[in-house]
């Protein structure tokens, strides 16, 4: 009898973000990484959307870039040098309020320095932002890693941002949070409301 393959997070998140995606649409990717997100997400919103992905690190920026241009996809993409936190100062104008999904890959760059995190200040900052640029029925998704130094303080910002979010009326899911410390667990939030 075969055994069955748990689903990566990353993979559930990609699945959750792409439920809500359009072709058309605008996304984007808070922690480009190597640019996994940042690919898939051109791909769900086609030849007609665009993709915003940001990081901080150089080293992220460039392994995105090249996977996105080995693709073909670069020209749905838009590589920001930059922190998460300024999303709204980056993104044009016209695109505000339009946003389908933003996924957050937080924690370090796999095969990096893992003393080079997302913070959590600068993710309470980016998650405040990208929910005000969701379109109504846009969707976050977050994965928060609990398991390295600065983990469970980014998580604990994480599910505050949840908690206000369905204060506010959106919809929320928190997926693979309790029991699972020092493991990886998913944070949706669907916007309902202009």
């Amino acid at each position: 009898m075969a055994s069955l393959t748990p689903i990566r997070v990353t993979e559930r998140a990609q699945k959750l973000a792409q439920e809500i995606l359009h072709p058309g649409d605008i996304a984007i990717d808070a922690t480009a990484g190597k640019g996994r997100d940042a690919a898939f997400l051109a791909q769900c919103v086609g030849p007609g959307g665009h993709v915003h992905a940001f990081d901080i690190q150089p080293v992220a920026i460039d392994a995105s870039r090249n996977l996105l241009t080995i693709a073909g996809l670069m020209e749905r993409v838009t590589l920001h040098p930059r922190s998460h936190a300024e999303i709204k100062e980056s993104i044009p104008l016209e695109q505000h309020g339009r946003v389908g999904a933003v996924l957050f890959n937080l924690g370090y760059l796999p095969g990096g320095s893992p003393t080079i995190i997302t913070q959590p200040a600068s993710t309470a900052k980016a998650l405040q932002a990208a929910r005000a640029e969701l379109r109504v029925g846009g969707r976050i998704v977050c994965v928060s890693y609990t398991g390295h130094p600065g983990g469970e303080q980014e998580s604990d910002i994480v599910r505050q941002f949840a908690d206000q979010c369905e204060q506010s009326g959106d919809a929320v899911q928190r997926l693979g949070l309790d029991p699972n410390p020092g493991r990886p667990w998913v944070m949706t939030v669907t916007r309902n409301f202009a």
